[in-house]
């Protein structure tokens, strides 16, 4: 009955069955065991809740999602395991029973006591009937996906987004508490009771001069915040940097939600705010508004677009080097993507592309694409055209709704000293070959529409012969555009500039290129280059 449950197996052995609404597992009907084997056979979060009181039964990948509630969860009633978000869940159980037909909730919040709080949770799932005999609804399947970490990152993104709009014009130092704790007041959430102060001569910023009281003596210190906690909650320090001569000093403080973990992640966020508030405070002190902010909310973006992107793939016989731009005039991040990984036959695939905008948009949607591609070229393990076919139906199936420039390209094993380099296209600027001899030429092809514009384009692959010392560069347009015609700029410099170049190695030409063209990017720019090894 059991074997399909892992690591689970035990934890359902241990269930005293008999003594629960479900009865003994030898008297459970079929319906019930074959959506059991459906439930324990899936890698994706799923549990049944079975019967009028939702008996739960679930699969390893569900015990994530709830934690501390495992194992006393399995084969309890749904509201006993769920009390503090029943009156959510509840009637969405009984509408899908009832024959209500399925529901689909999209990020939303419940919370939950997992981690020995209440925990603020926010998660994707889905109901659907499991039906026997005769259409007699007898249980209910859940399919979720957490969502707590794309939701909290895009609420505090959307935070230091508007704290530093705020604080952009910001000309009085003596309003800079009110503004800072008005353009946090909808994160909330994350912190409350924001204030920003100027200490007095010989304090540090740890030691409670910021109007707060409550300390119970208990500090948390990490490196430049210290966390307290008080009678009403956690509380944070963050010094900030002095500035001016004679130097003066300022302090935030805000409270803290008891509802979320002090993690890295929420550190992280932190030191943003802090961050960024200390930059106003320069600012204003040395009269360099629009330099020091615009560059502080240039370094965020780029950290933030860096996240969103992976480390190139290690292959003792492919050097593999990728960088990545913001544009110099822009704050946001961005679709520029790159990619490497190898599939389980070994082989090496890269990937570059590019979403249209600079927004938060576009890189939730270069994320998703990206994932897509990965998952479908682990997947299917076909030649690149049809992965990106497959990735054309997958978008106009699952989204994203938009379109994308995708280049992906796949190094076939060493044969006769040679490797094979077989790529698609889908609307993305050619590569550049620098063959051993020095000489550079663009592999072009003829155009293919980009990803996403429809789902049943033909696409087609191209193959070159890479021999040992051959380098690929792959790069986004911003590299080459400029809205001003400009002839050192252009795809022909391009050519210019990596003619000669085949003795550097990867990282060192991602340099060189990157030196000739890199000021004054108008645009953001992904770069990778693969270099055959001699």
């Amino acid at each position: 009955m059991f074997r399909d449950a892992g690591r689970l197996l035990h934890s359902y052995e241990r269930v005293d069955w008999a003594a629960t609404p479900l009865g003994p597992p030898e008297q459970w009907g079929p319906t019930l065991r074959t959506a059991l084997s459906i439930t324990l056979n899936s890698r994706f979060p799923v549990t049944l809740l079975w019967g009028p009181q939702y008996v739960l039964l679930y699969n390893e990948a569900y015990v994530e999602l709830i934690a501390g509630k495992h194992p006393a969860a399995l084969g309890r009633p749904a509201e006993h395991v769920f009390p503090e978000a029943w009156d959510v869940i509840g009637p969405l159980l009984d509408s899908v029973r009832e024959g209500g037909g399925p529901v689909l909730m999209q990020d939303v919040r419940l919370d939950l006591h997992r981690h020995g709080f209440l925990e603020e949770c926010h998660f994707t799932f889905a109901y659907s009937a499991v039906r026997g005999a005769g259409g007699v609804i007898e249980g209910v399947i859940d399919i979720t996906e957490e969502a707590t970490g794309r939701v909290v990152t895009r609420r505090r993104l959307e935070a230091l987004g508007r704290l530093a709009q705020t604080l952009a014009e910001l000309d009085d130092v003596e309003l800079l508490s009110e503004r800072v704790a008005a353009a946090l007041e909808p994160a909330a959430a994350d912190v409350s009771d924001v204030r920003v102060h100027r200490l007095p001569d010989g304090h540090d910023g740890h030691d409670g001069h910021d109007g707060h009281d409550g300390h119970d003596g208990h500090d948390v210190k990490r490196d430049d915040l210290t966390v307290l906690r008080t009678a009403d909650g956690p509380l944070v320090r963050v010094p900030l940097p002095a500035v001016g001569d004679p130097p003066v000093e300022f302090v935030l403080s805000a409270c803290l939600s008891d509802a979320l973990a002090v993690d890295d992640g929420y550190r992280t966020f932190l030191r943003l705010v802090g961050s960024t508030t200390a930059e106003a405070v320069a600012r204003i002190a040395g009269h360099q508004a629009e330099r020091r902010v615009a560059e502080l909310e240039r370094k965020m973006s780029e950290t933030l677009q860096l996240s969103l992107l992976t480390e190139p793939a290690v292959d003792d016989r492919v050097e593999i080097a990728v960088r990545y731009r913001p544009a110099a005039e822009r704050a946001h991040v961005g679709g520029d993507w790159y990619d490497s990984f190898a599939l389980p036959d070994g082989q090496l695939t890269v990937a570059i592309g590019d979403v249209s905008g600079h927004d938060r948009r576009a890189a939730a949607e270069m994320a998703q694409i990206r994932n897509l591609l990965r998952g479908i070229a682990f997947t299917v393990q076909s030649p690149p055209s049809a992965i990106l076919s497959a990735l054309d139906r997958a978008m106009a199936v699952l989204g994203p709704r938009t379109m994308a420039t995708v280049l992906l390209a796949q190094l076939e094993p060493v044969r006769d000293g040679v490797r094979v380099l077989r790529w698609a296209n889908a609307g993305h600027p050619p590569p550049v070959l620098l063959l051993p001899s020095g000489q550079a030429h663009a592999l072009a092809a003829r155009p293919e529409p980009l990803v996403g514009f429809v789902s049943t384009v033909a696409r087609h692959d191209h193959t070159v012969e890479l021999p040992p010392g051959a380098a690929l560069v792959l790069f986004t347009d911003g590299l080459v555009e400029r809205r001003l015609p400009d002839r050192t700029h252009s795809p022909e410099h391009l050519l210019e500039a990596v003619t000669d170049r085949q003795d550097l190695s990867a990282e060192d030409l991602c340099d060189e290129i990157l030196d000739r063209f890199g000021d004054r990017l108008e645009d953001d720019v992904a770069l990778t280059v693969v270099r055959i090894a001699r």
